[in-house]
């Protein structure tokens, strides 16, 4: 992208939660300011997440009773990529066998995906998604699979998610596993692969070139959105900061210091902006 960015030049938003809008279960400062201001100037937005444990209408509840209404086609998980991902990919009906929790299981039985329990038939491709119930025969049953020539999906590659007791393991844990005993290489559909972002912008009908993500994760957020055209504003809310910037070389279009920040520099620069062709 040769053009410099500017705030009054970005028609719609891929807003990433945890670290963005929430830590944990509370609003970071400039939630309600930002929703205000995206809903008074008329700007789509896409809140997407990586998480697959919680599904659109889970994360729709949460952020209603925090004062921000999201319609649910606004809401995009690393399971709904996956689901979206695989039909575009598989035959309609088509067998998997799934380690996840009720929300991924769910939406891909939803989707018309018939999930076996264990490795006795074979299956169109092994999906793998966040699970707190990961047990030996879970993972025993997937590896048989692959190594009988089923292909390796997941959802998204985090190693590690927060939790009250500190970080605990995700999918990309599972995916590493069976990568080990296996040797198969996962296809990743969540952040920072293009899939999801994608998706997301499809959604917005906006050109990628006008559609900013937002986000507290370099490796994820910023480098996902730069992979897909998209501009891309960290905030300093969460994983990331001016100096991991400068340390892991992954450089953002902006860095804001959080979201009344990202709306105060908004509102001066689309100021500014018309002031300019006034």
């Amino acid at each position: 992208m040769s053009e410099p960015f500017q705030f009054h030049c970005i028609e719609a938003l891929i807003l990433d939660i945890d670290g963005t809008l929430l830590r944990g279960e509370t609003p970071l400062p400039g939630f309600h300011t930002l929703f205000a201001f995206l809903r008074a100037g008329r700007i789509p937005f896409v809140v997407a997440s990586n998480n697959t444990t919680k599904s659109p209408r889970d994360y729709q509840h949460k952020l209603a009773a925090l004062g921000a209404e999201v319609e649910l086609p606004s809401i995009l998980t690393a399971a709904v990529a996956t689901v979206d991902y695989l039909r575009r990919t598989l035959p309609d009906n088509a067998s998997l066998y799934v380690i996840g929790e009720a929300s991924l299981r769910g939406a891909l039985q939803a989707a018309g995906f018939r999930l076996r329990p264990d490795a006795r038939q074979p299956v169109a491709a092994v999906v793998v998604g966040g699970d707190s119930t990961l047990t030996y025969d879970k993972l025993k049953d997937a590896a048989l699979l692959l190594q009988g020539g089923a292909p390796l999906v997941g959802t998204n590659p985090d190693l590690l998610c927060p939790a009250e007791e500190g970080l605990v393991p995700e999918a990309g844990t599972t995916l590493a596993a069976l990568q080990a005993a296996t040797g198969a290489v996962p296809t990743i559909i969540g952040k920072p692969q293009r899939h999801l972002f994608d998706l997301a912008v499809e959604r917005l009908d906006r050109p990628p070139e006008r559609t900013a993500v937002v986000g507290d994760r370099l490796e994820t957020d910023i480098l996902g959105g730069q992979q897909a055209g998209l501009r891309t504003i960290l905030t300093t809310t969460g994983v990331d900061n001016e100096a991991t910037v400068r340390e892991k070389g992954i450089y953002p279009d902006r860095v804001v210091a959080g979201l009344e920040a990202l709306v105060e520099i908004w509102q001066q620069e689309t100021k500014e902006g018309a002031d300019e062709y006034a």
